[in-house]
């Protein structure tokens, strides 16, 4: 009930950030240009510099037994995930049922979801967080990339995967922790200071994205299905399966939260890129992200 309590609140700060943004766009403060940029500083700086900051606490066994456990039951919802997508949109068009696998298996932990279980968790859950998205940005750039183009460069892959801003920043966080490094009071700060910065912006830019809704984006069954699937069955799924492997509370939360997270923005990226219905990428995406904002504060009441 505390962490329901705690998201509801949270989800009301997120709201008000998210008008924001739907505001902006409307009034042309933030255009598409800008958007796109402040998603990069957001993805290559400020998240980042969030993750890093999530490390300052000791790792102990305790902390290291949970971090694998994060690994593997994310791996496992990843995969179960994939496996899924692959036989419940077969009744869809090829353009969009690539769409709506990628959206099942891809969720939007990062700039979503990080931020939300910082503000509900604490520090430890964020450290949690931070490693259970590995596998999601791993699955992203391999089965995620396939469903779009067919094929996948195991170099190209690994590549991507390890010079991702937030990969990297978990690594020198563990570094960090490891050794005992020192910061200097004013770097500390500084990093401080730009990661708490990315709740704000993140939310602002999800809002400037709603502006694509129309009341017709409601009238399309297969972006409830998604929804469903997507924000709903998942969750469910990944709370038994963390049950099943004895994780603890705030685990079972953070992995639970993370997995509620709404399709990720790249869906409609890639969608545009490589020829598939954009449009309806936007679409899922989007309704995707609004329905979330209540479904999320409910999947907590199970936690």
């Amino acid at each position: 009930m505390d962490n329901f309590l705690r998201m509801l609140s949270t989800q009301a700060i997120m709201f008000t950030y998210m008008c924001v943004g739907w505001y902006c766009s409307k009034r042309d403060i933030i255009d598409r240009k800008t958007q796109s940029r402040l998603t990069d500083f957001v993805l290559r700086i400020t998240l980042p510099c969030m993750i890093f900051n999530s490390f300052q606490i000791n790792l102990t066994m305790e902390l290291l037994k949970q971090a694998s456990q994060c690994l593997v039951a994310a791996f496992l919802i990843c995969f179960l995930a994939w496996i899924a997508g692959k036989w419940i949109y077969n009744m869809y068009p090829a353009e969009r049922r690539c769409i709506l696998r990628y959206a099942t298996l891809v969720n939007n932990s990062g700039f979503l979801g990080l931020p939300i279980v910082s503000a509900v968790l604490g520090e430890e859950g964020l450290l949690l967080a931070a490693i259970f998205i590995i596998p999601n940005r791993i699955f992203m750039w391999t089965a995620g990339m396939a469903m779009f183009t067919d094929s996948s460069d195991g170099k190209s892959v690994f590549k991507k995967v390890m010079l991702n801003p937030c990969i990297i920043a978990v690594f020198l966080g563990i570094f960090r922790s490891v050794v005992n490094l020192p910061l200097p009071e004013f770097a500390t700060k500084a990093l401080s200071g730009l990661g708490s910065a990315t709740t704000p912006l993140s939310m602002v830019l999800i809002g400037t994205m709603m502006t694509a809704l129309t009341f017709q984006s409601f009238k399309d069954l297969s972006t409830v299905y998604l929804g469903v699937v997507r924000l709903l069955i998942l969750p469910l799924v990944s709370l038994v399966l963390l049950r099943l492997m004895g994780a603890d509370a705030t685990l079972t939360a953070c992995g639970v939260i993370l997995t509620a997270m709404p399709a990720g923005s790249t869906t409609a990226l890639l969608a545009d890129k490589y020829g598939a219905d954009a449009v309806y990428g936007t679409k899922c995406t989007v309704t995707n992200t609004l329905f979330s904002i209540a479904t999320i504060p409910l999947i907590t009441l199970l936690v």
